[in-house]
């Protein structure tokens, strides 16, 4: 294991329109960033709702929906290329009526 990080999320800011229904649930794309630097209020990781190419393109501002804080690691946390992950591989199409 490479870390554990500790987070909160505000259901309250998910944009419902960018839930997707997969093989197997309902899935919401997030991405975590880990900060060098430790905010004023003790975090130093951010969530955010991941960006399509397009938006990234267009400097579309991100949509923050929660913080956290790394509490452990091991030093050694590997990446993932994008194109790889799991859970696009799922993504069969979008959801609009879910109850939150």
């Amino acid at each position: 294991m490479g870390a554990i990080i500790n987070f909160s999320l505000n259901l309250d800011k998910l944009d419902k329109s960018k839930v997707i229904k997969g093989k197997n649930g309902n899935y919401y794309n997030l991405t975590l960033s880990v900060n060098d630097e430790i905010s004023q209020f003790g975090d130093n990781s951010s969530i955010y709702t991941s960006q399509t190419k397009e938006e990234r393109e267009a400097k579309t501002p991100r949509s923050y929906v929660g913080n956290g804080k790394v509490v452990w690691t091991d030093g050694s946390i590997s990446s993932v290329p994008m194109e790889k992950s799991q859970a696009t591989a799922q993504v069969e199409e979008e959801v609009s009526d879910l109850p939150f």
